[in-house]
């Protein structure tokens, strides 16, 4: 299905656990609500007041007994409700989209993670997304026992904080896999650097977007 044009930009931030997508999510908005961006910054599960109720129900250690095709279906109620309240409504309007988290990371956590095929998760993002897709994915990479000791040091772990070293190592790999795959729309940062090393790789992708959007204005 193809791409639908919307005056408004779509970006999402991705990466496992402790990788400082929050930190460096205040740092882009920031950036580009400098240059003078209309910016909705959301997050996925989540971003509408149901979403909300659905992600508490999904991070909850006492779910610890849910299925996996529960949690994928759940990830896509929430992502479907998110869309047609939040999401479409900025980018007809022309703001641009900042989220943490999207279908990646259910294609990374559920496929990579959870081992579901990766063909039903492709069926369920046609039919909620309608060919939507970011126009920017940056994946925040950093090897995984990083990622845990971080995660670790934030205080009481949810219910996918608390999976094997394992998982992570295979929702790591999903990643990267999937920004193999599609180079013009994933950007691959650093994140296992010092935070101002970091930030510098975002400025230049800023630039980048920045650069777009005044080619498209000329």
């Amino acid at each position: 299905m193809s791409q639908p044009a919307y005056p408004g930009r779509f970006i999402t931030l991705e990466g496992g656990e402790g990788a400082g997508k929050s930190t460096n999510a205040d740092y882009l908005a920031q950036r580009l609500e400098a240059a003078g961006i209309r910016l909705l910054r959301t997050r996925e599960p989540g971003g509408t007041a149901l979403g909300e109720r659905i992600r508490e129900l999904l991070l909850d250690t006492a779910s610890d007994g849910m299925h996996a095709d529960t949690e994928l279906l759940l990830m896509f109620a929430a992502r479907a409700q998110h869309i047609h309240e939040r999401i479409l409504p900025a980018l007809r309007a022309g703001a641009w989209v900042l989220c943490d988290r999207f279908t990646d990371a259910t294609y990374a956590y559920q496929g990579g993670g959870r081992g579901i095929d990766v063909a039903r998760i492709a069926q369920l993002e046609d039919w909620v997304q309608q060919g939507l897709q970011p126009d920017m994915t940056i994946l925040f990479d950093l090897p995984v026992e990083t990622g845990l000791a971080r995660a670790g040091a934030r205080g009481e772990l949810d219910r996918f904080e608390r999976e094997q070293q394992a998982f992570f190592e295979a929702v790591r790999q999903a990643y990267l896999q999937r920004a193999e795959r599609e180079p013009a729309r994933f950007r691959v940062v650093d994140a296992g650097q010092p935070l101002d090393a970091v930030q510098r790789q975002l400025d230049t992708l800023v630039d980048e977007l920045l650069a777009q959007r005044t080619g498209e204005g000329a």
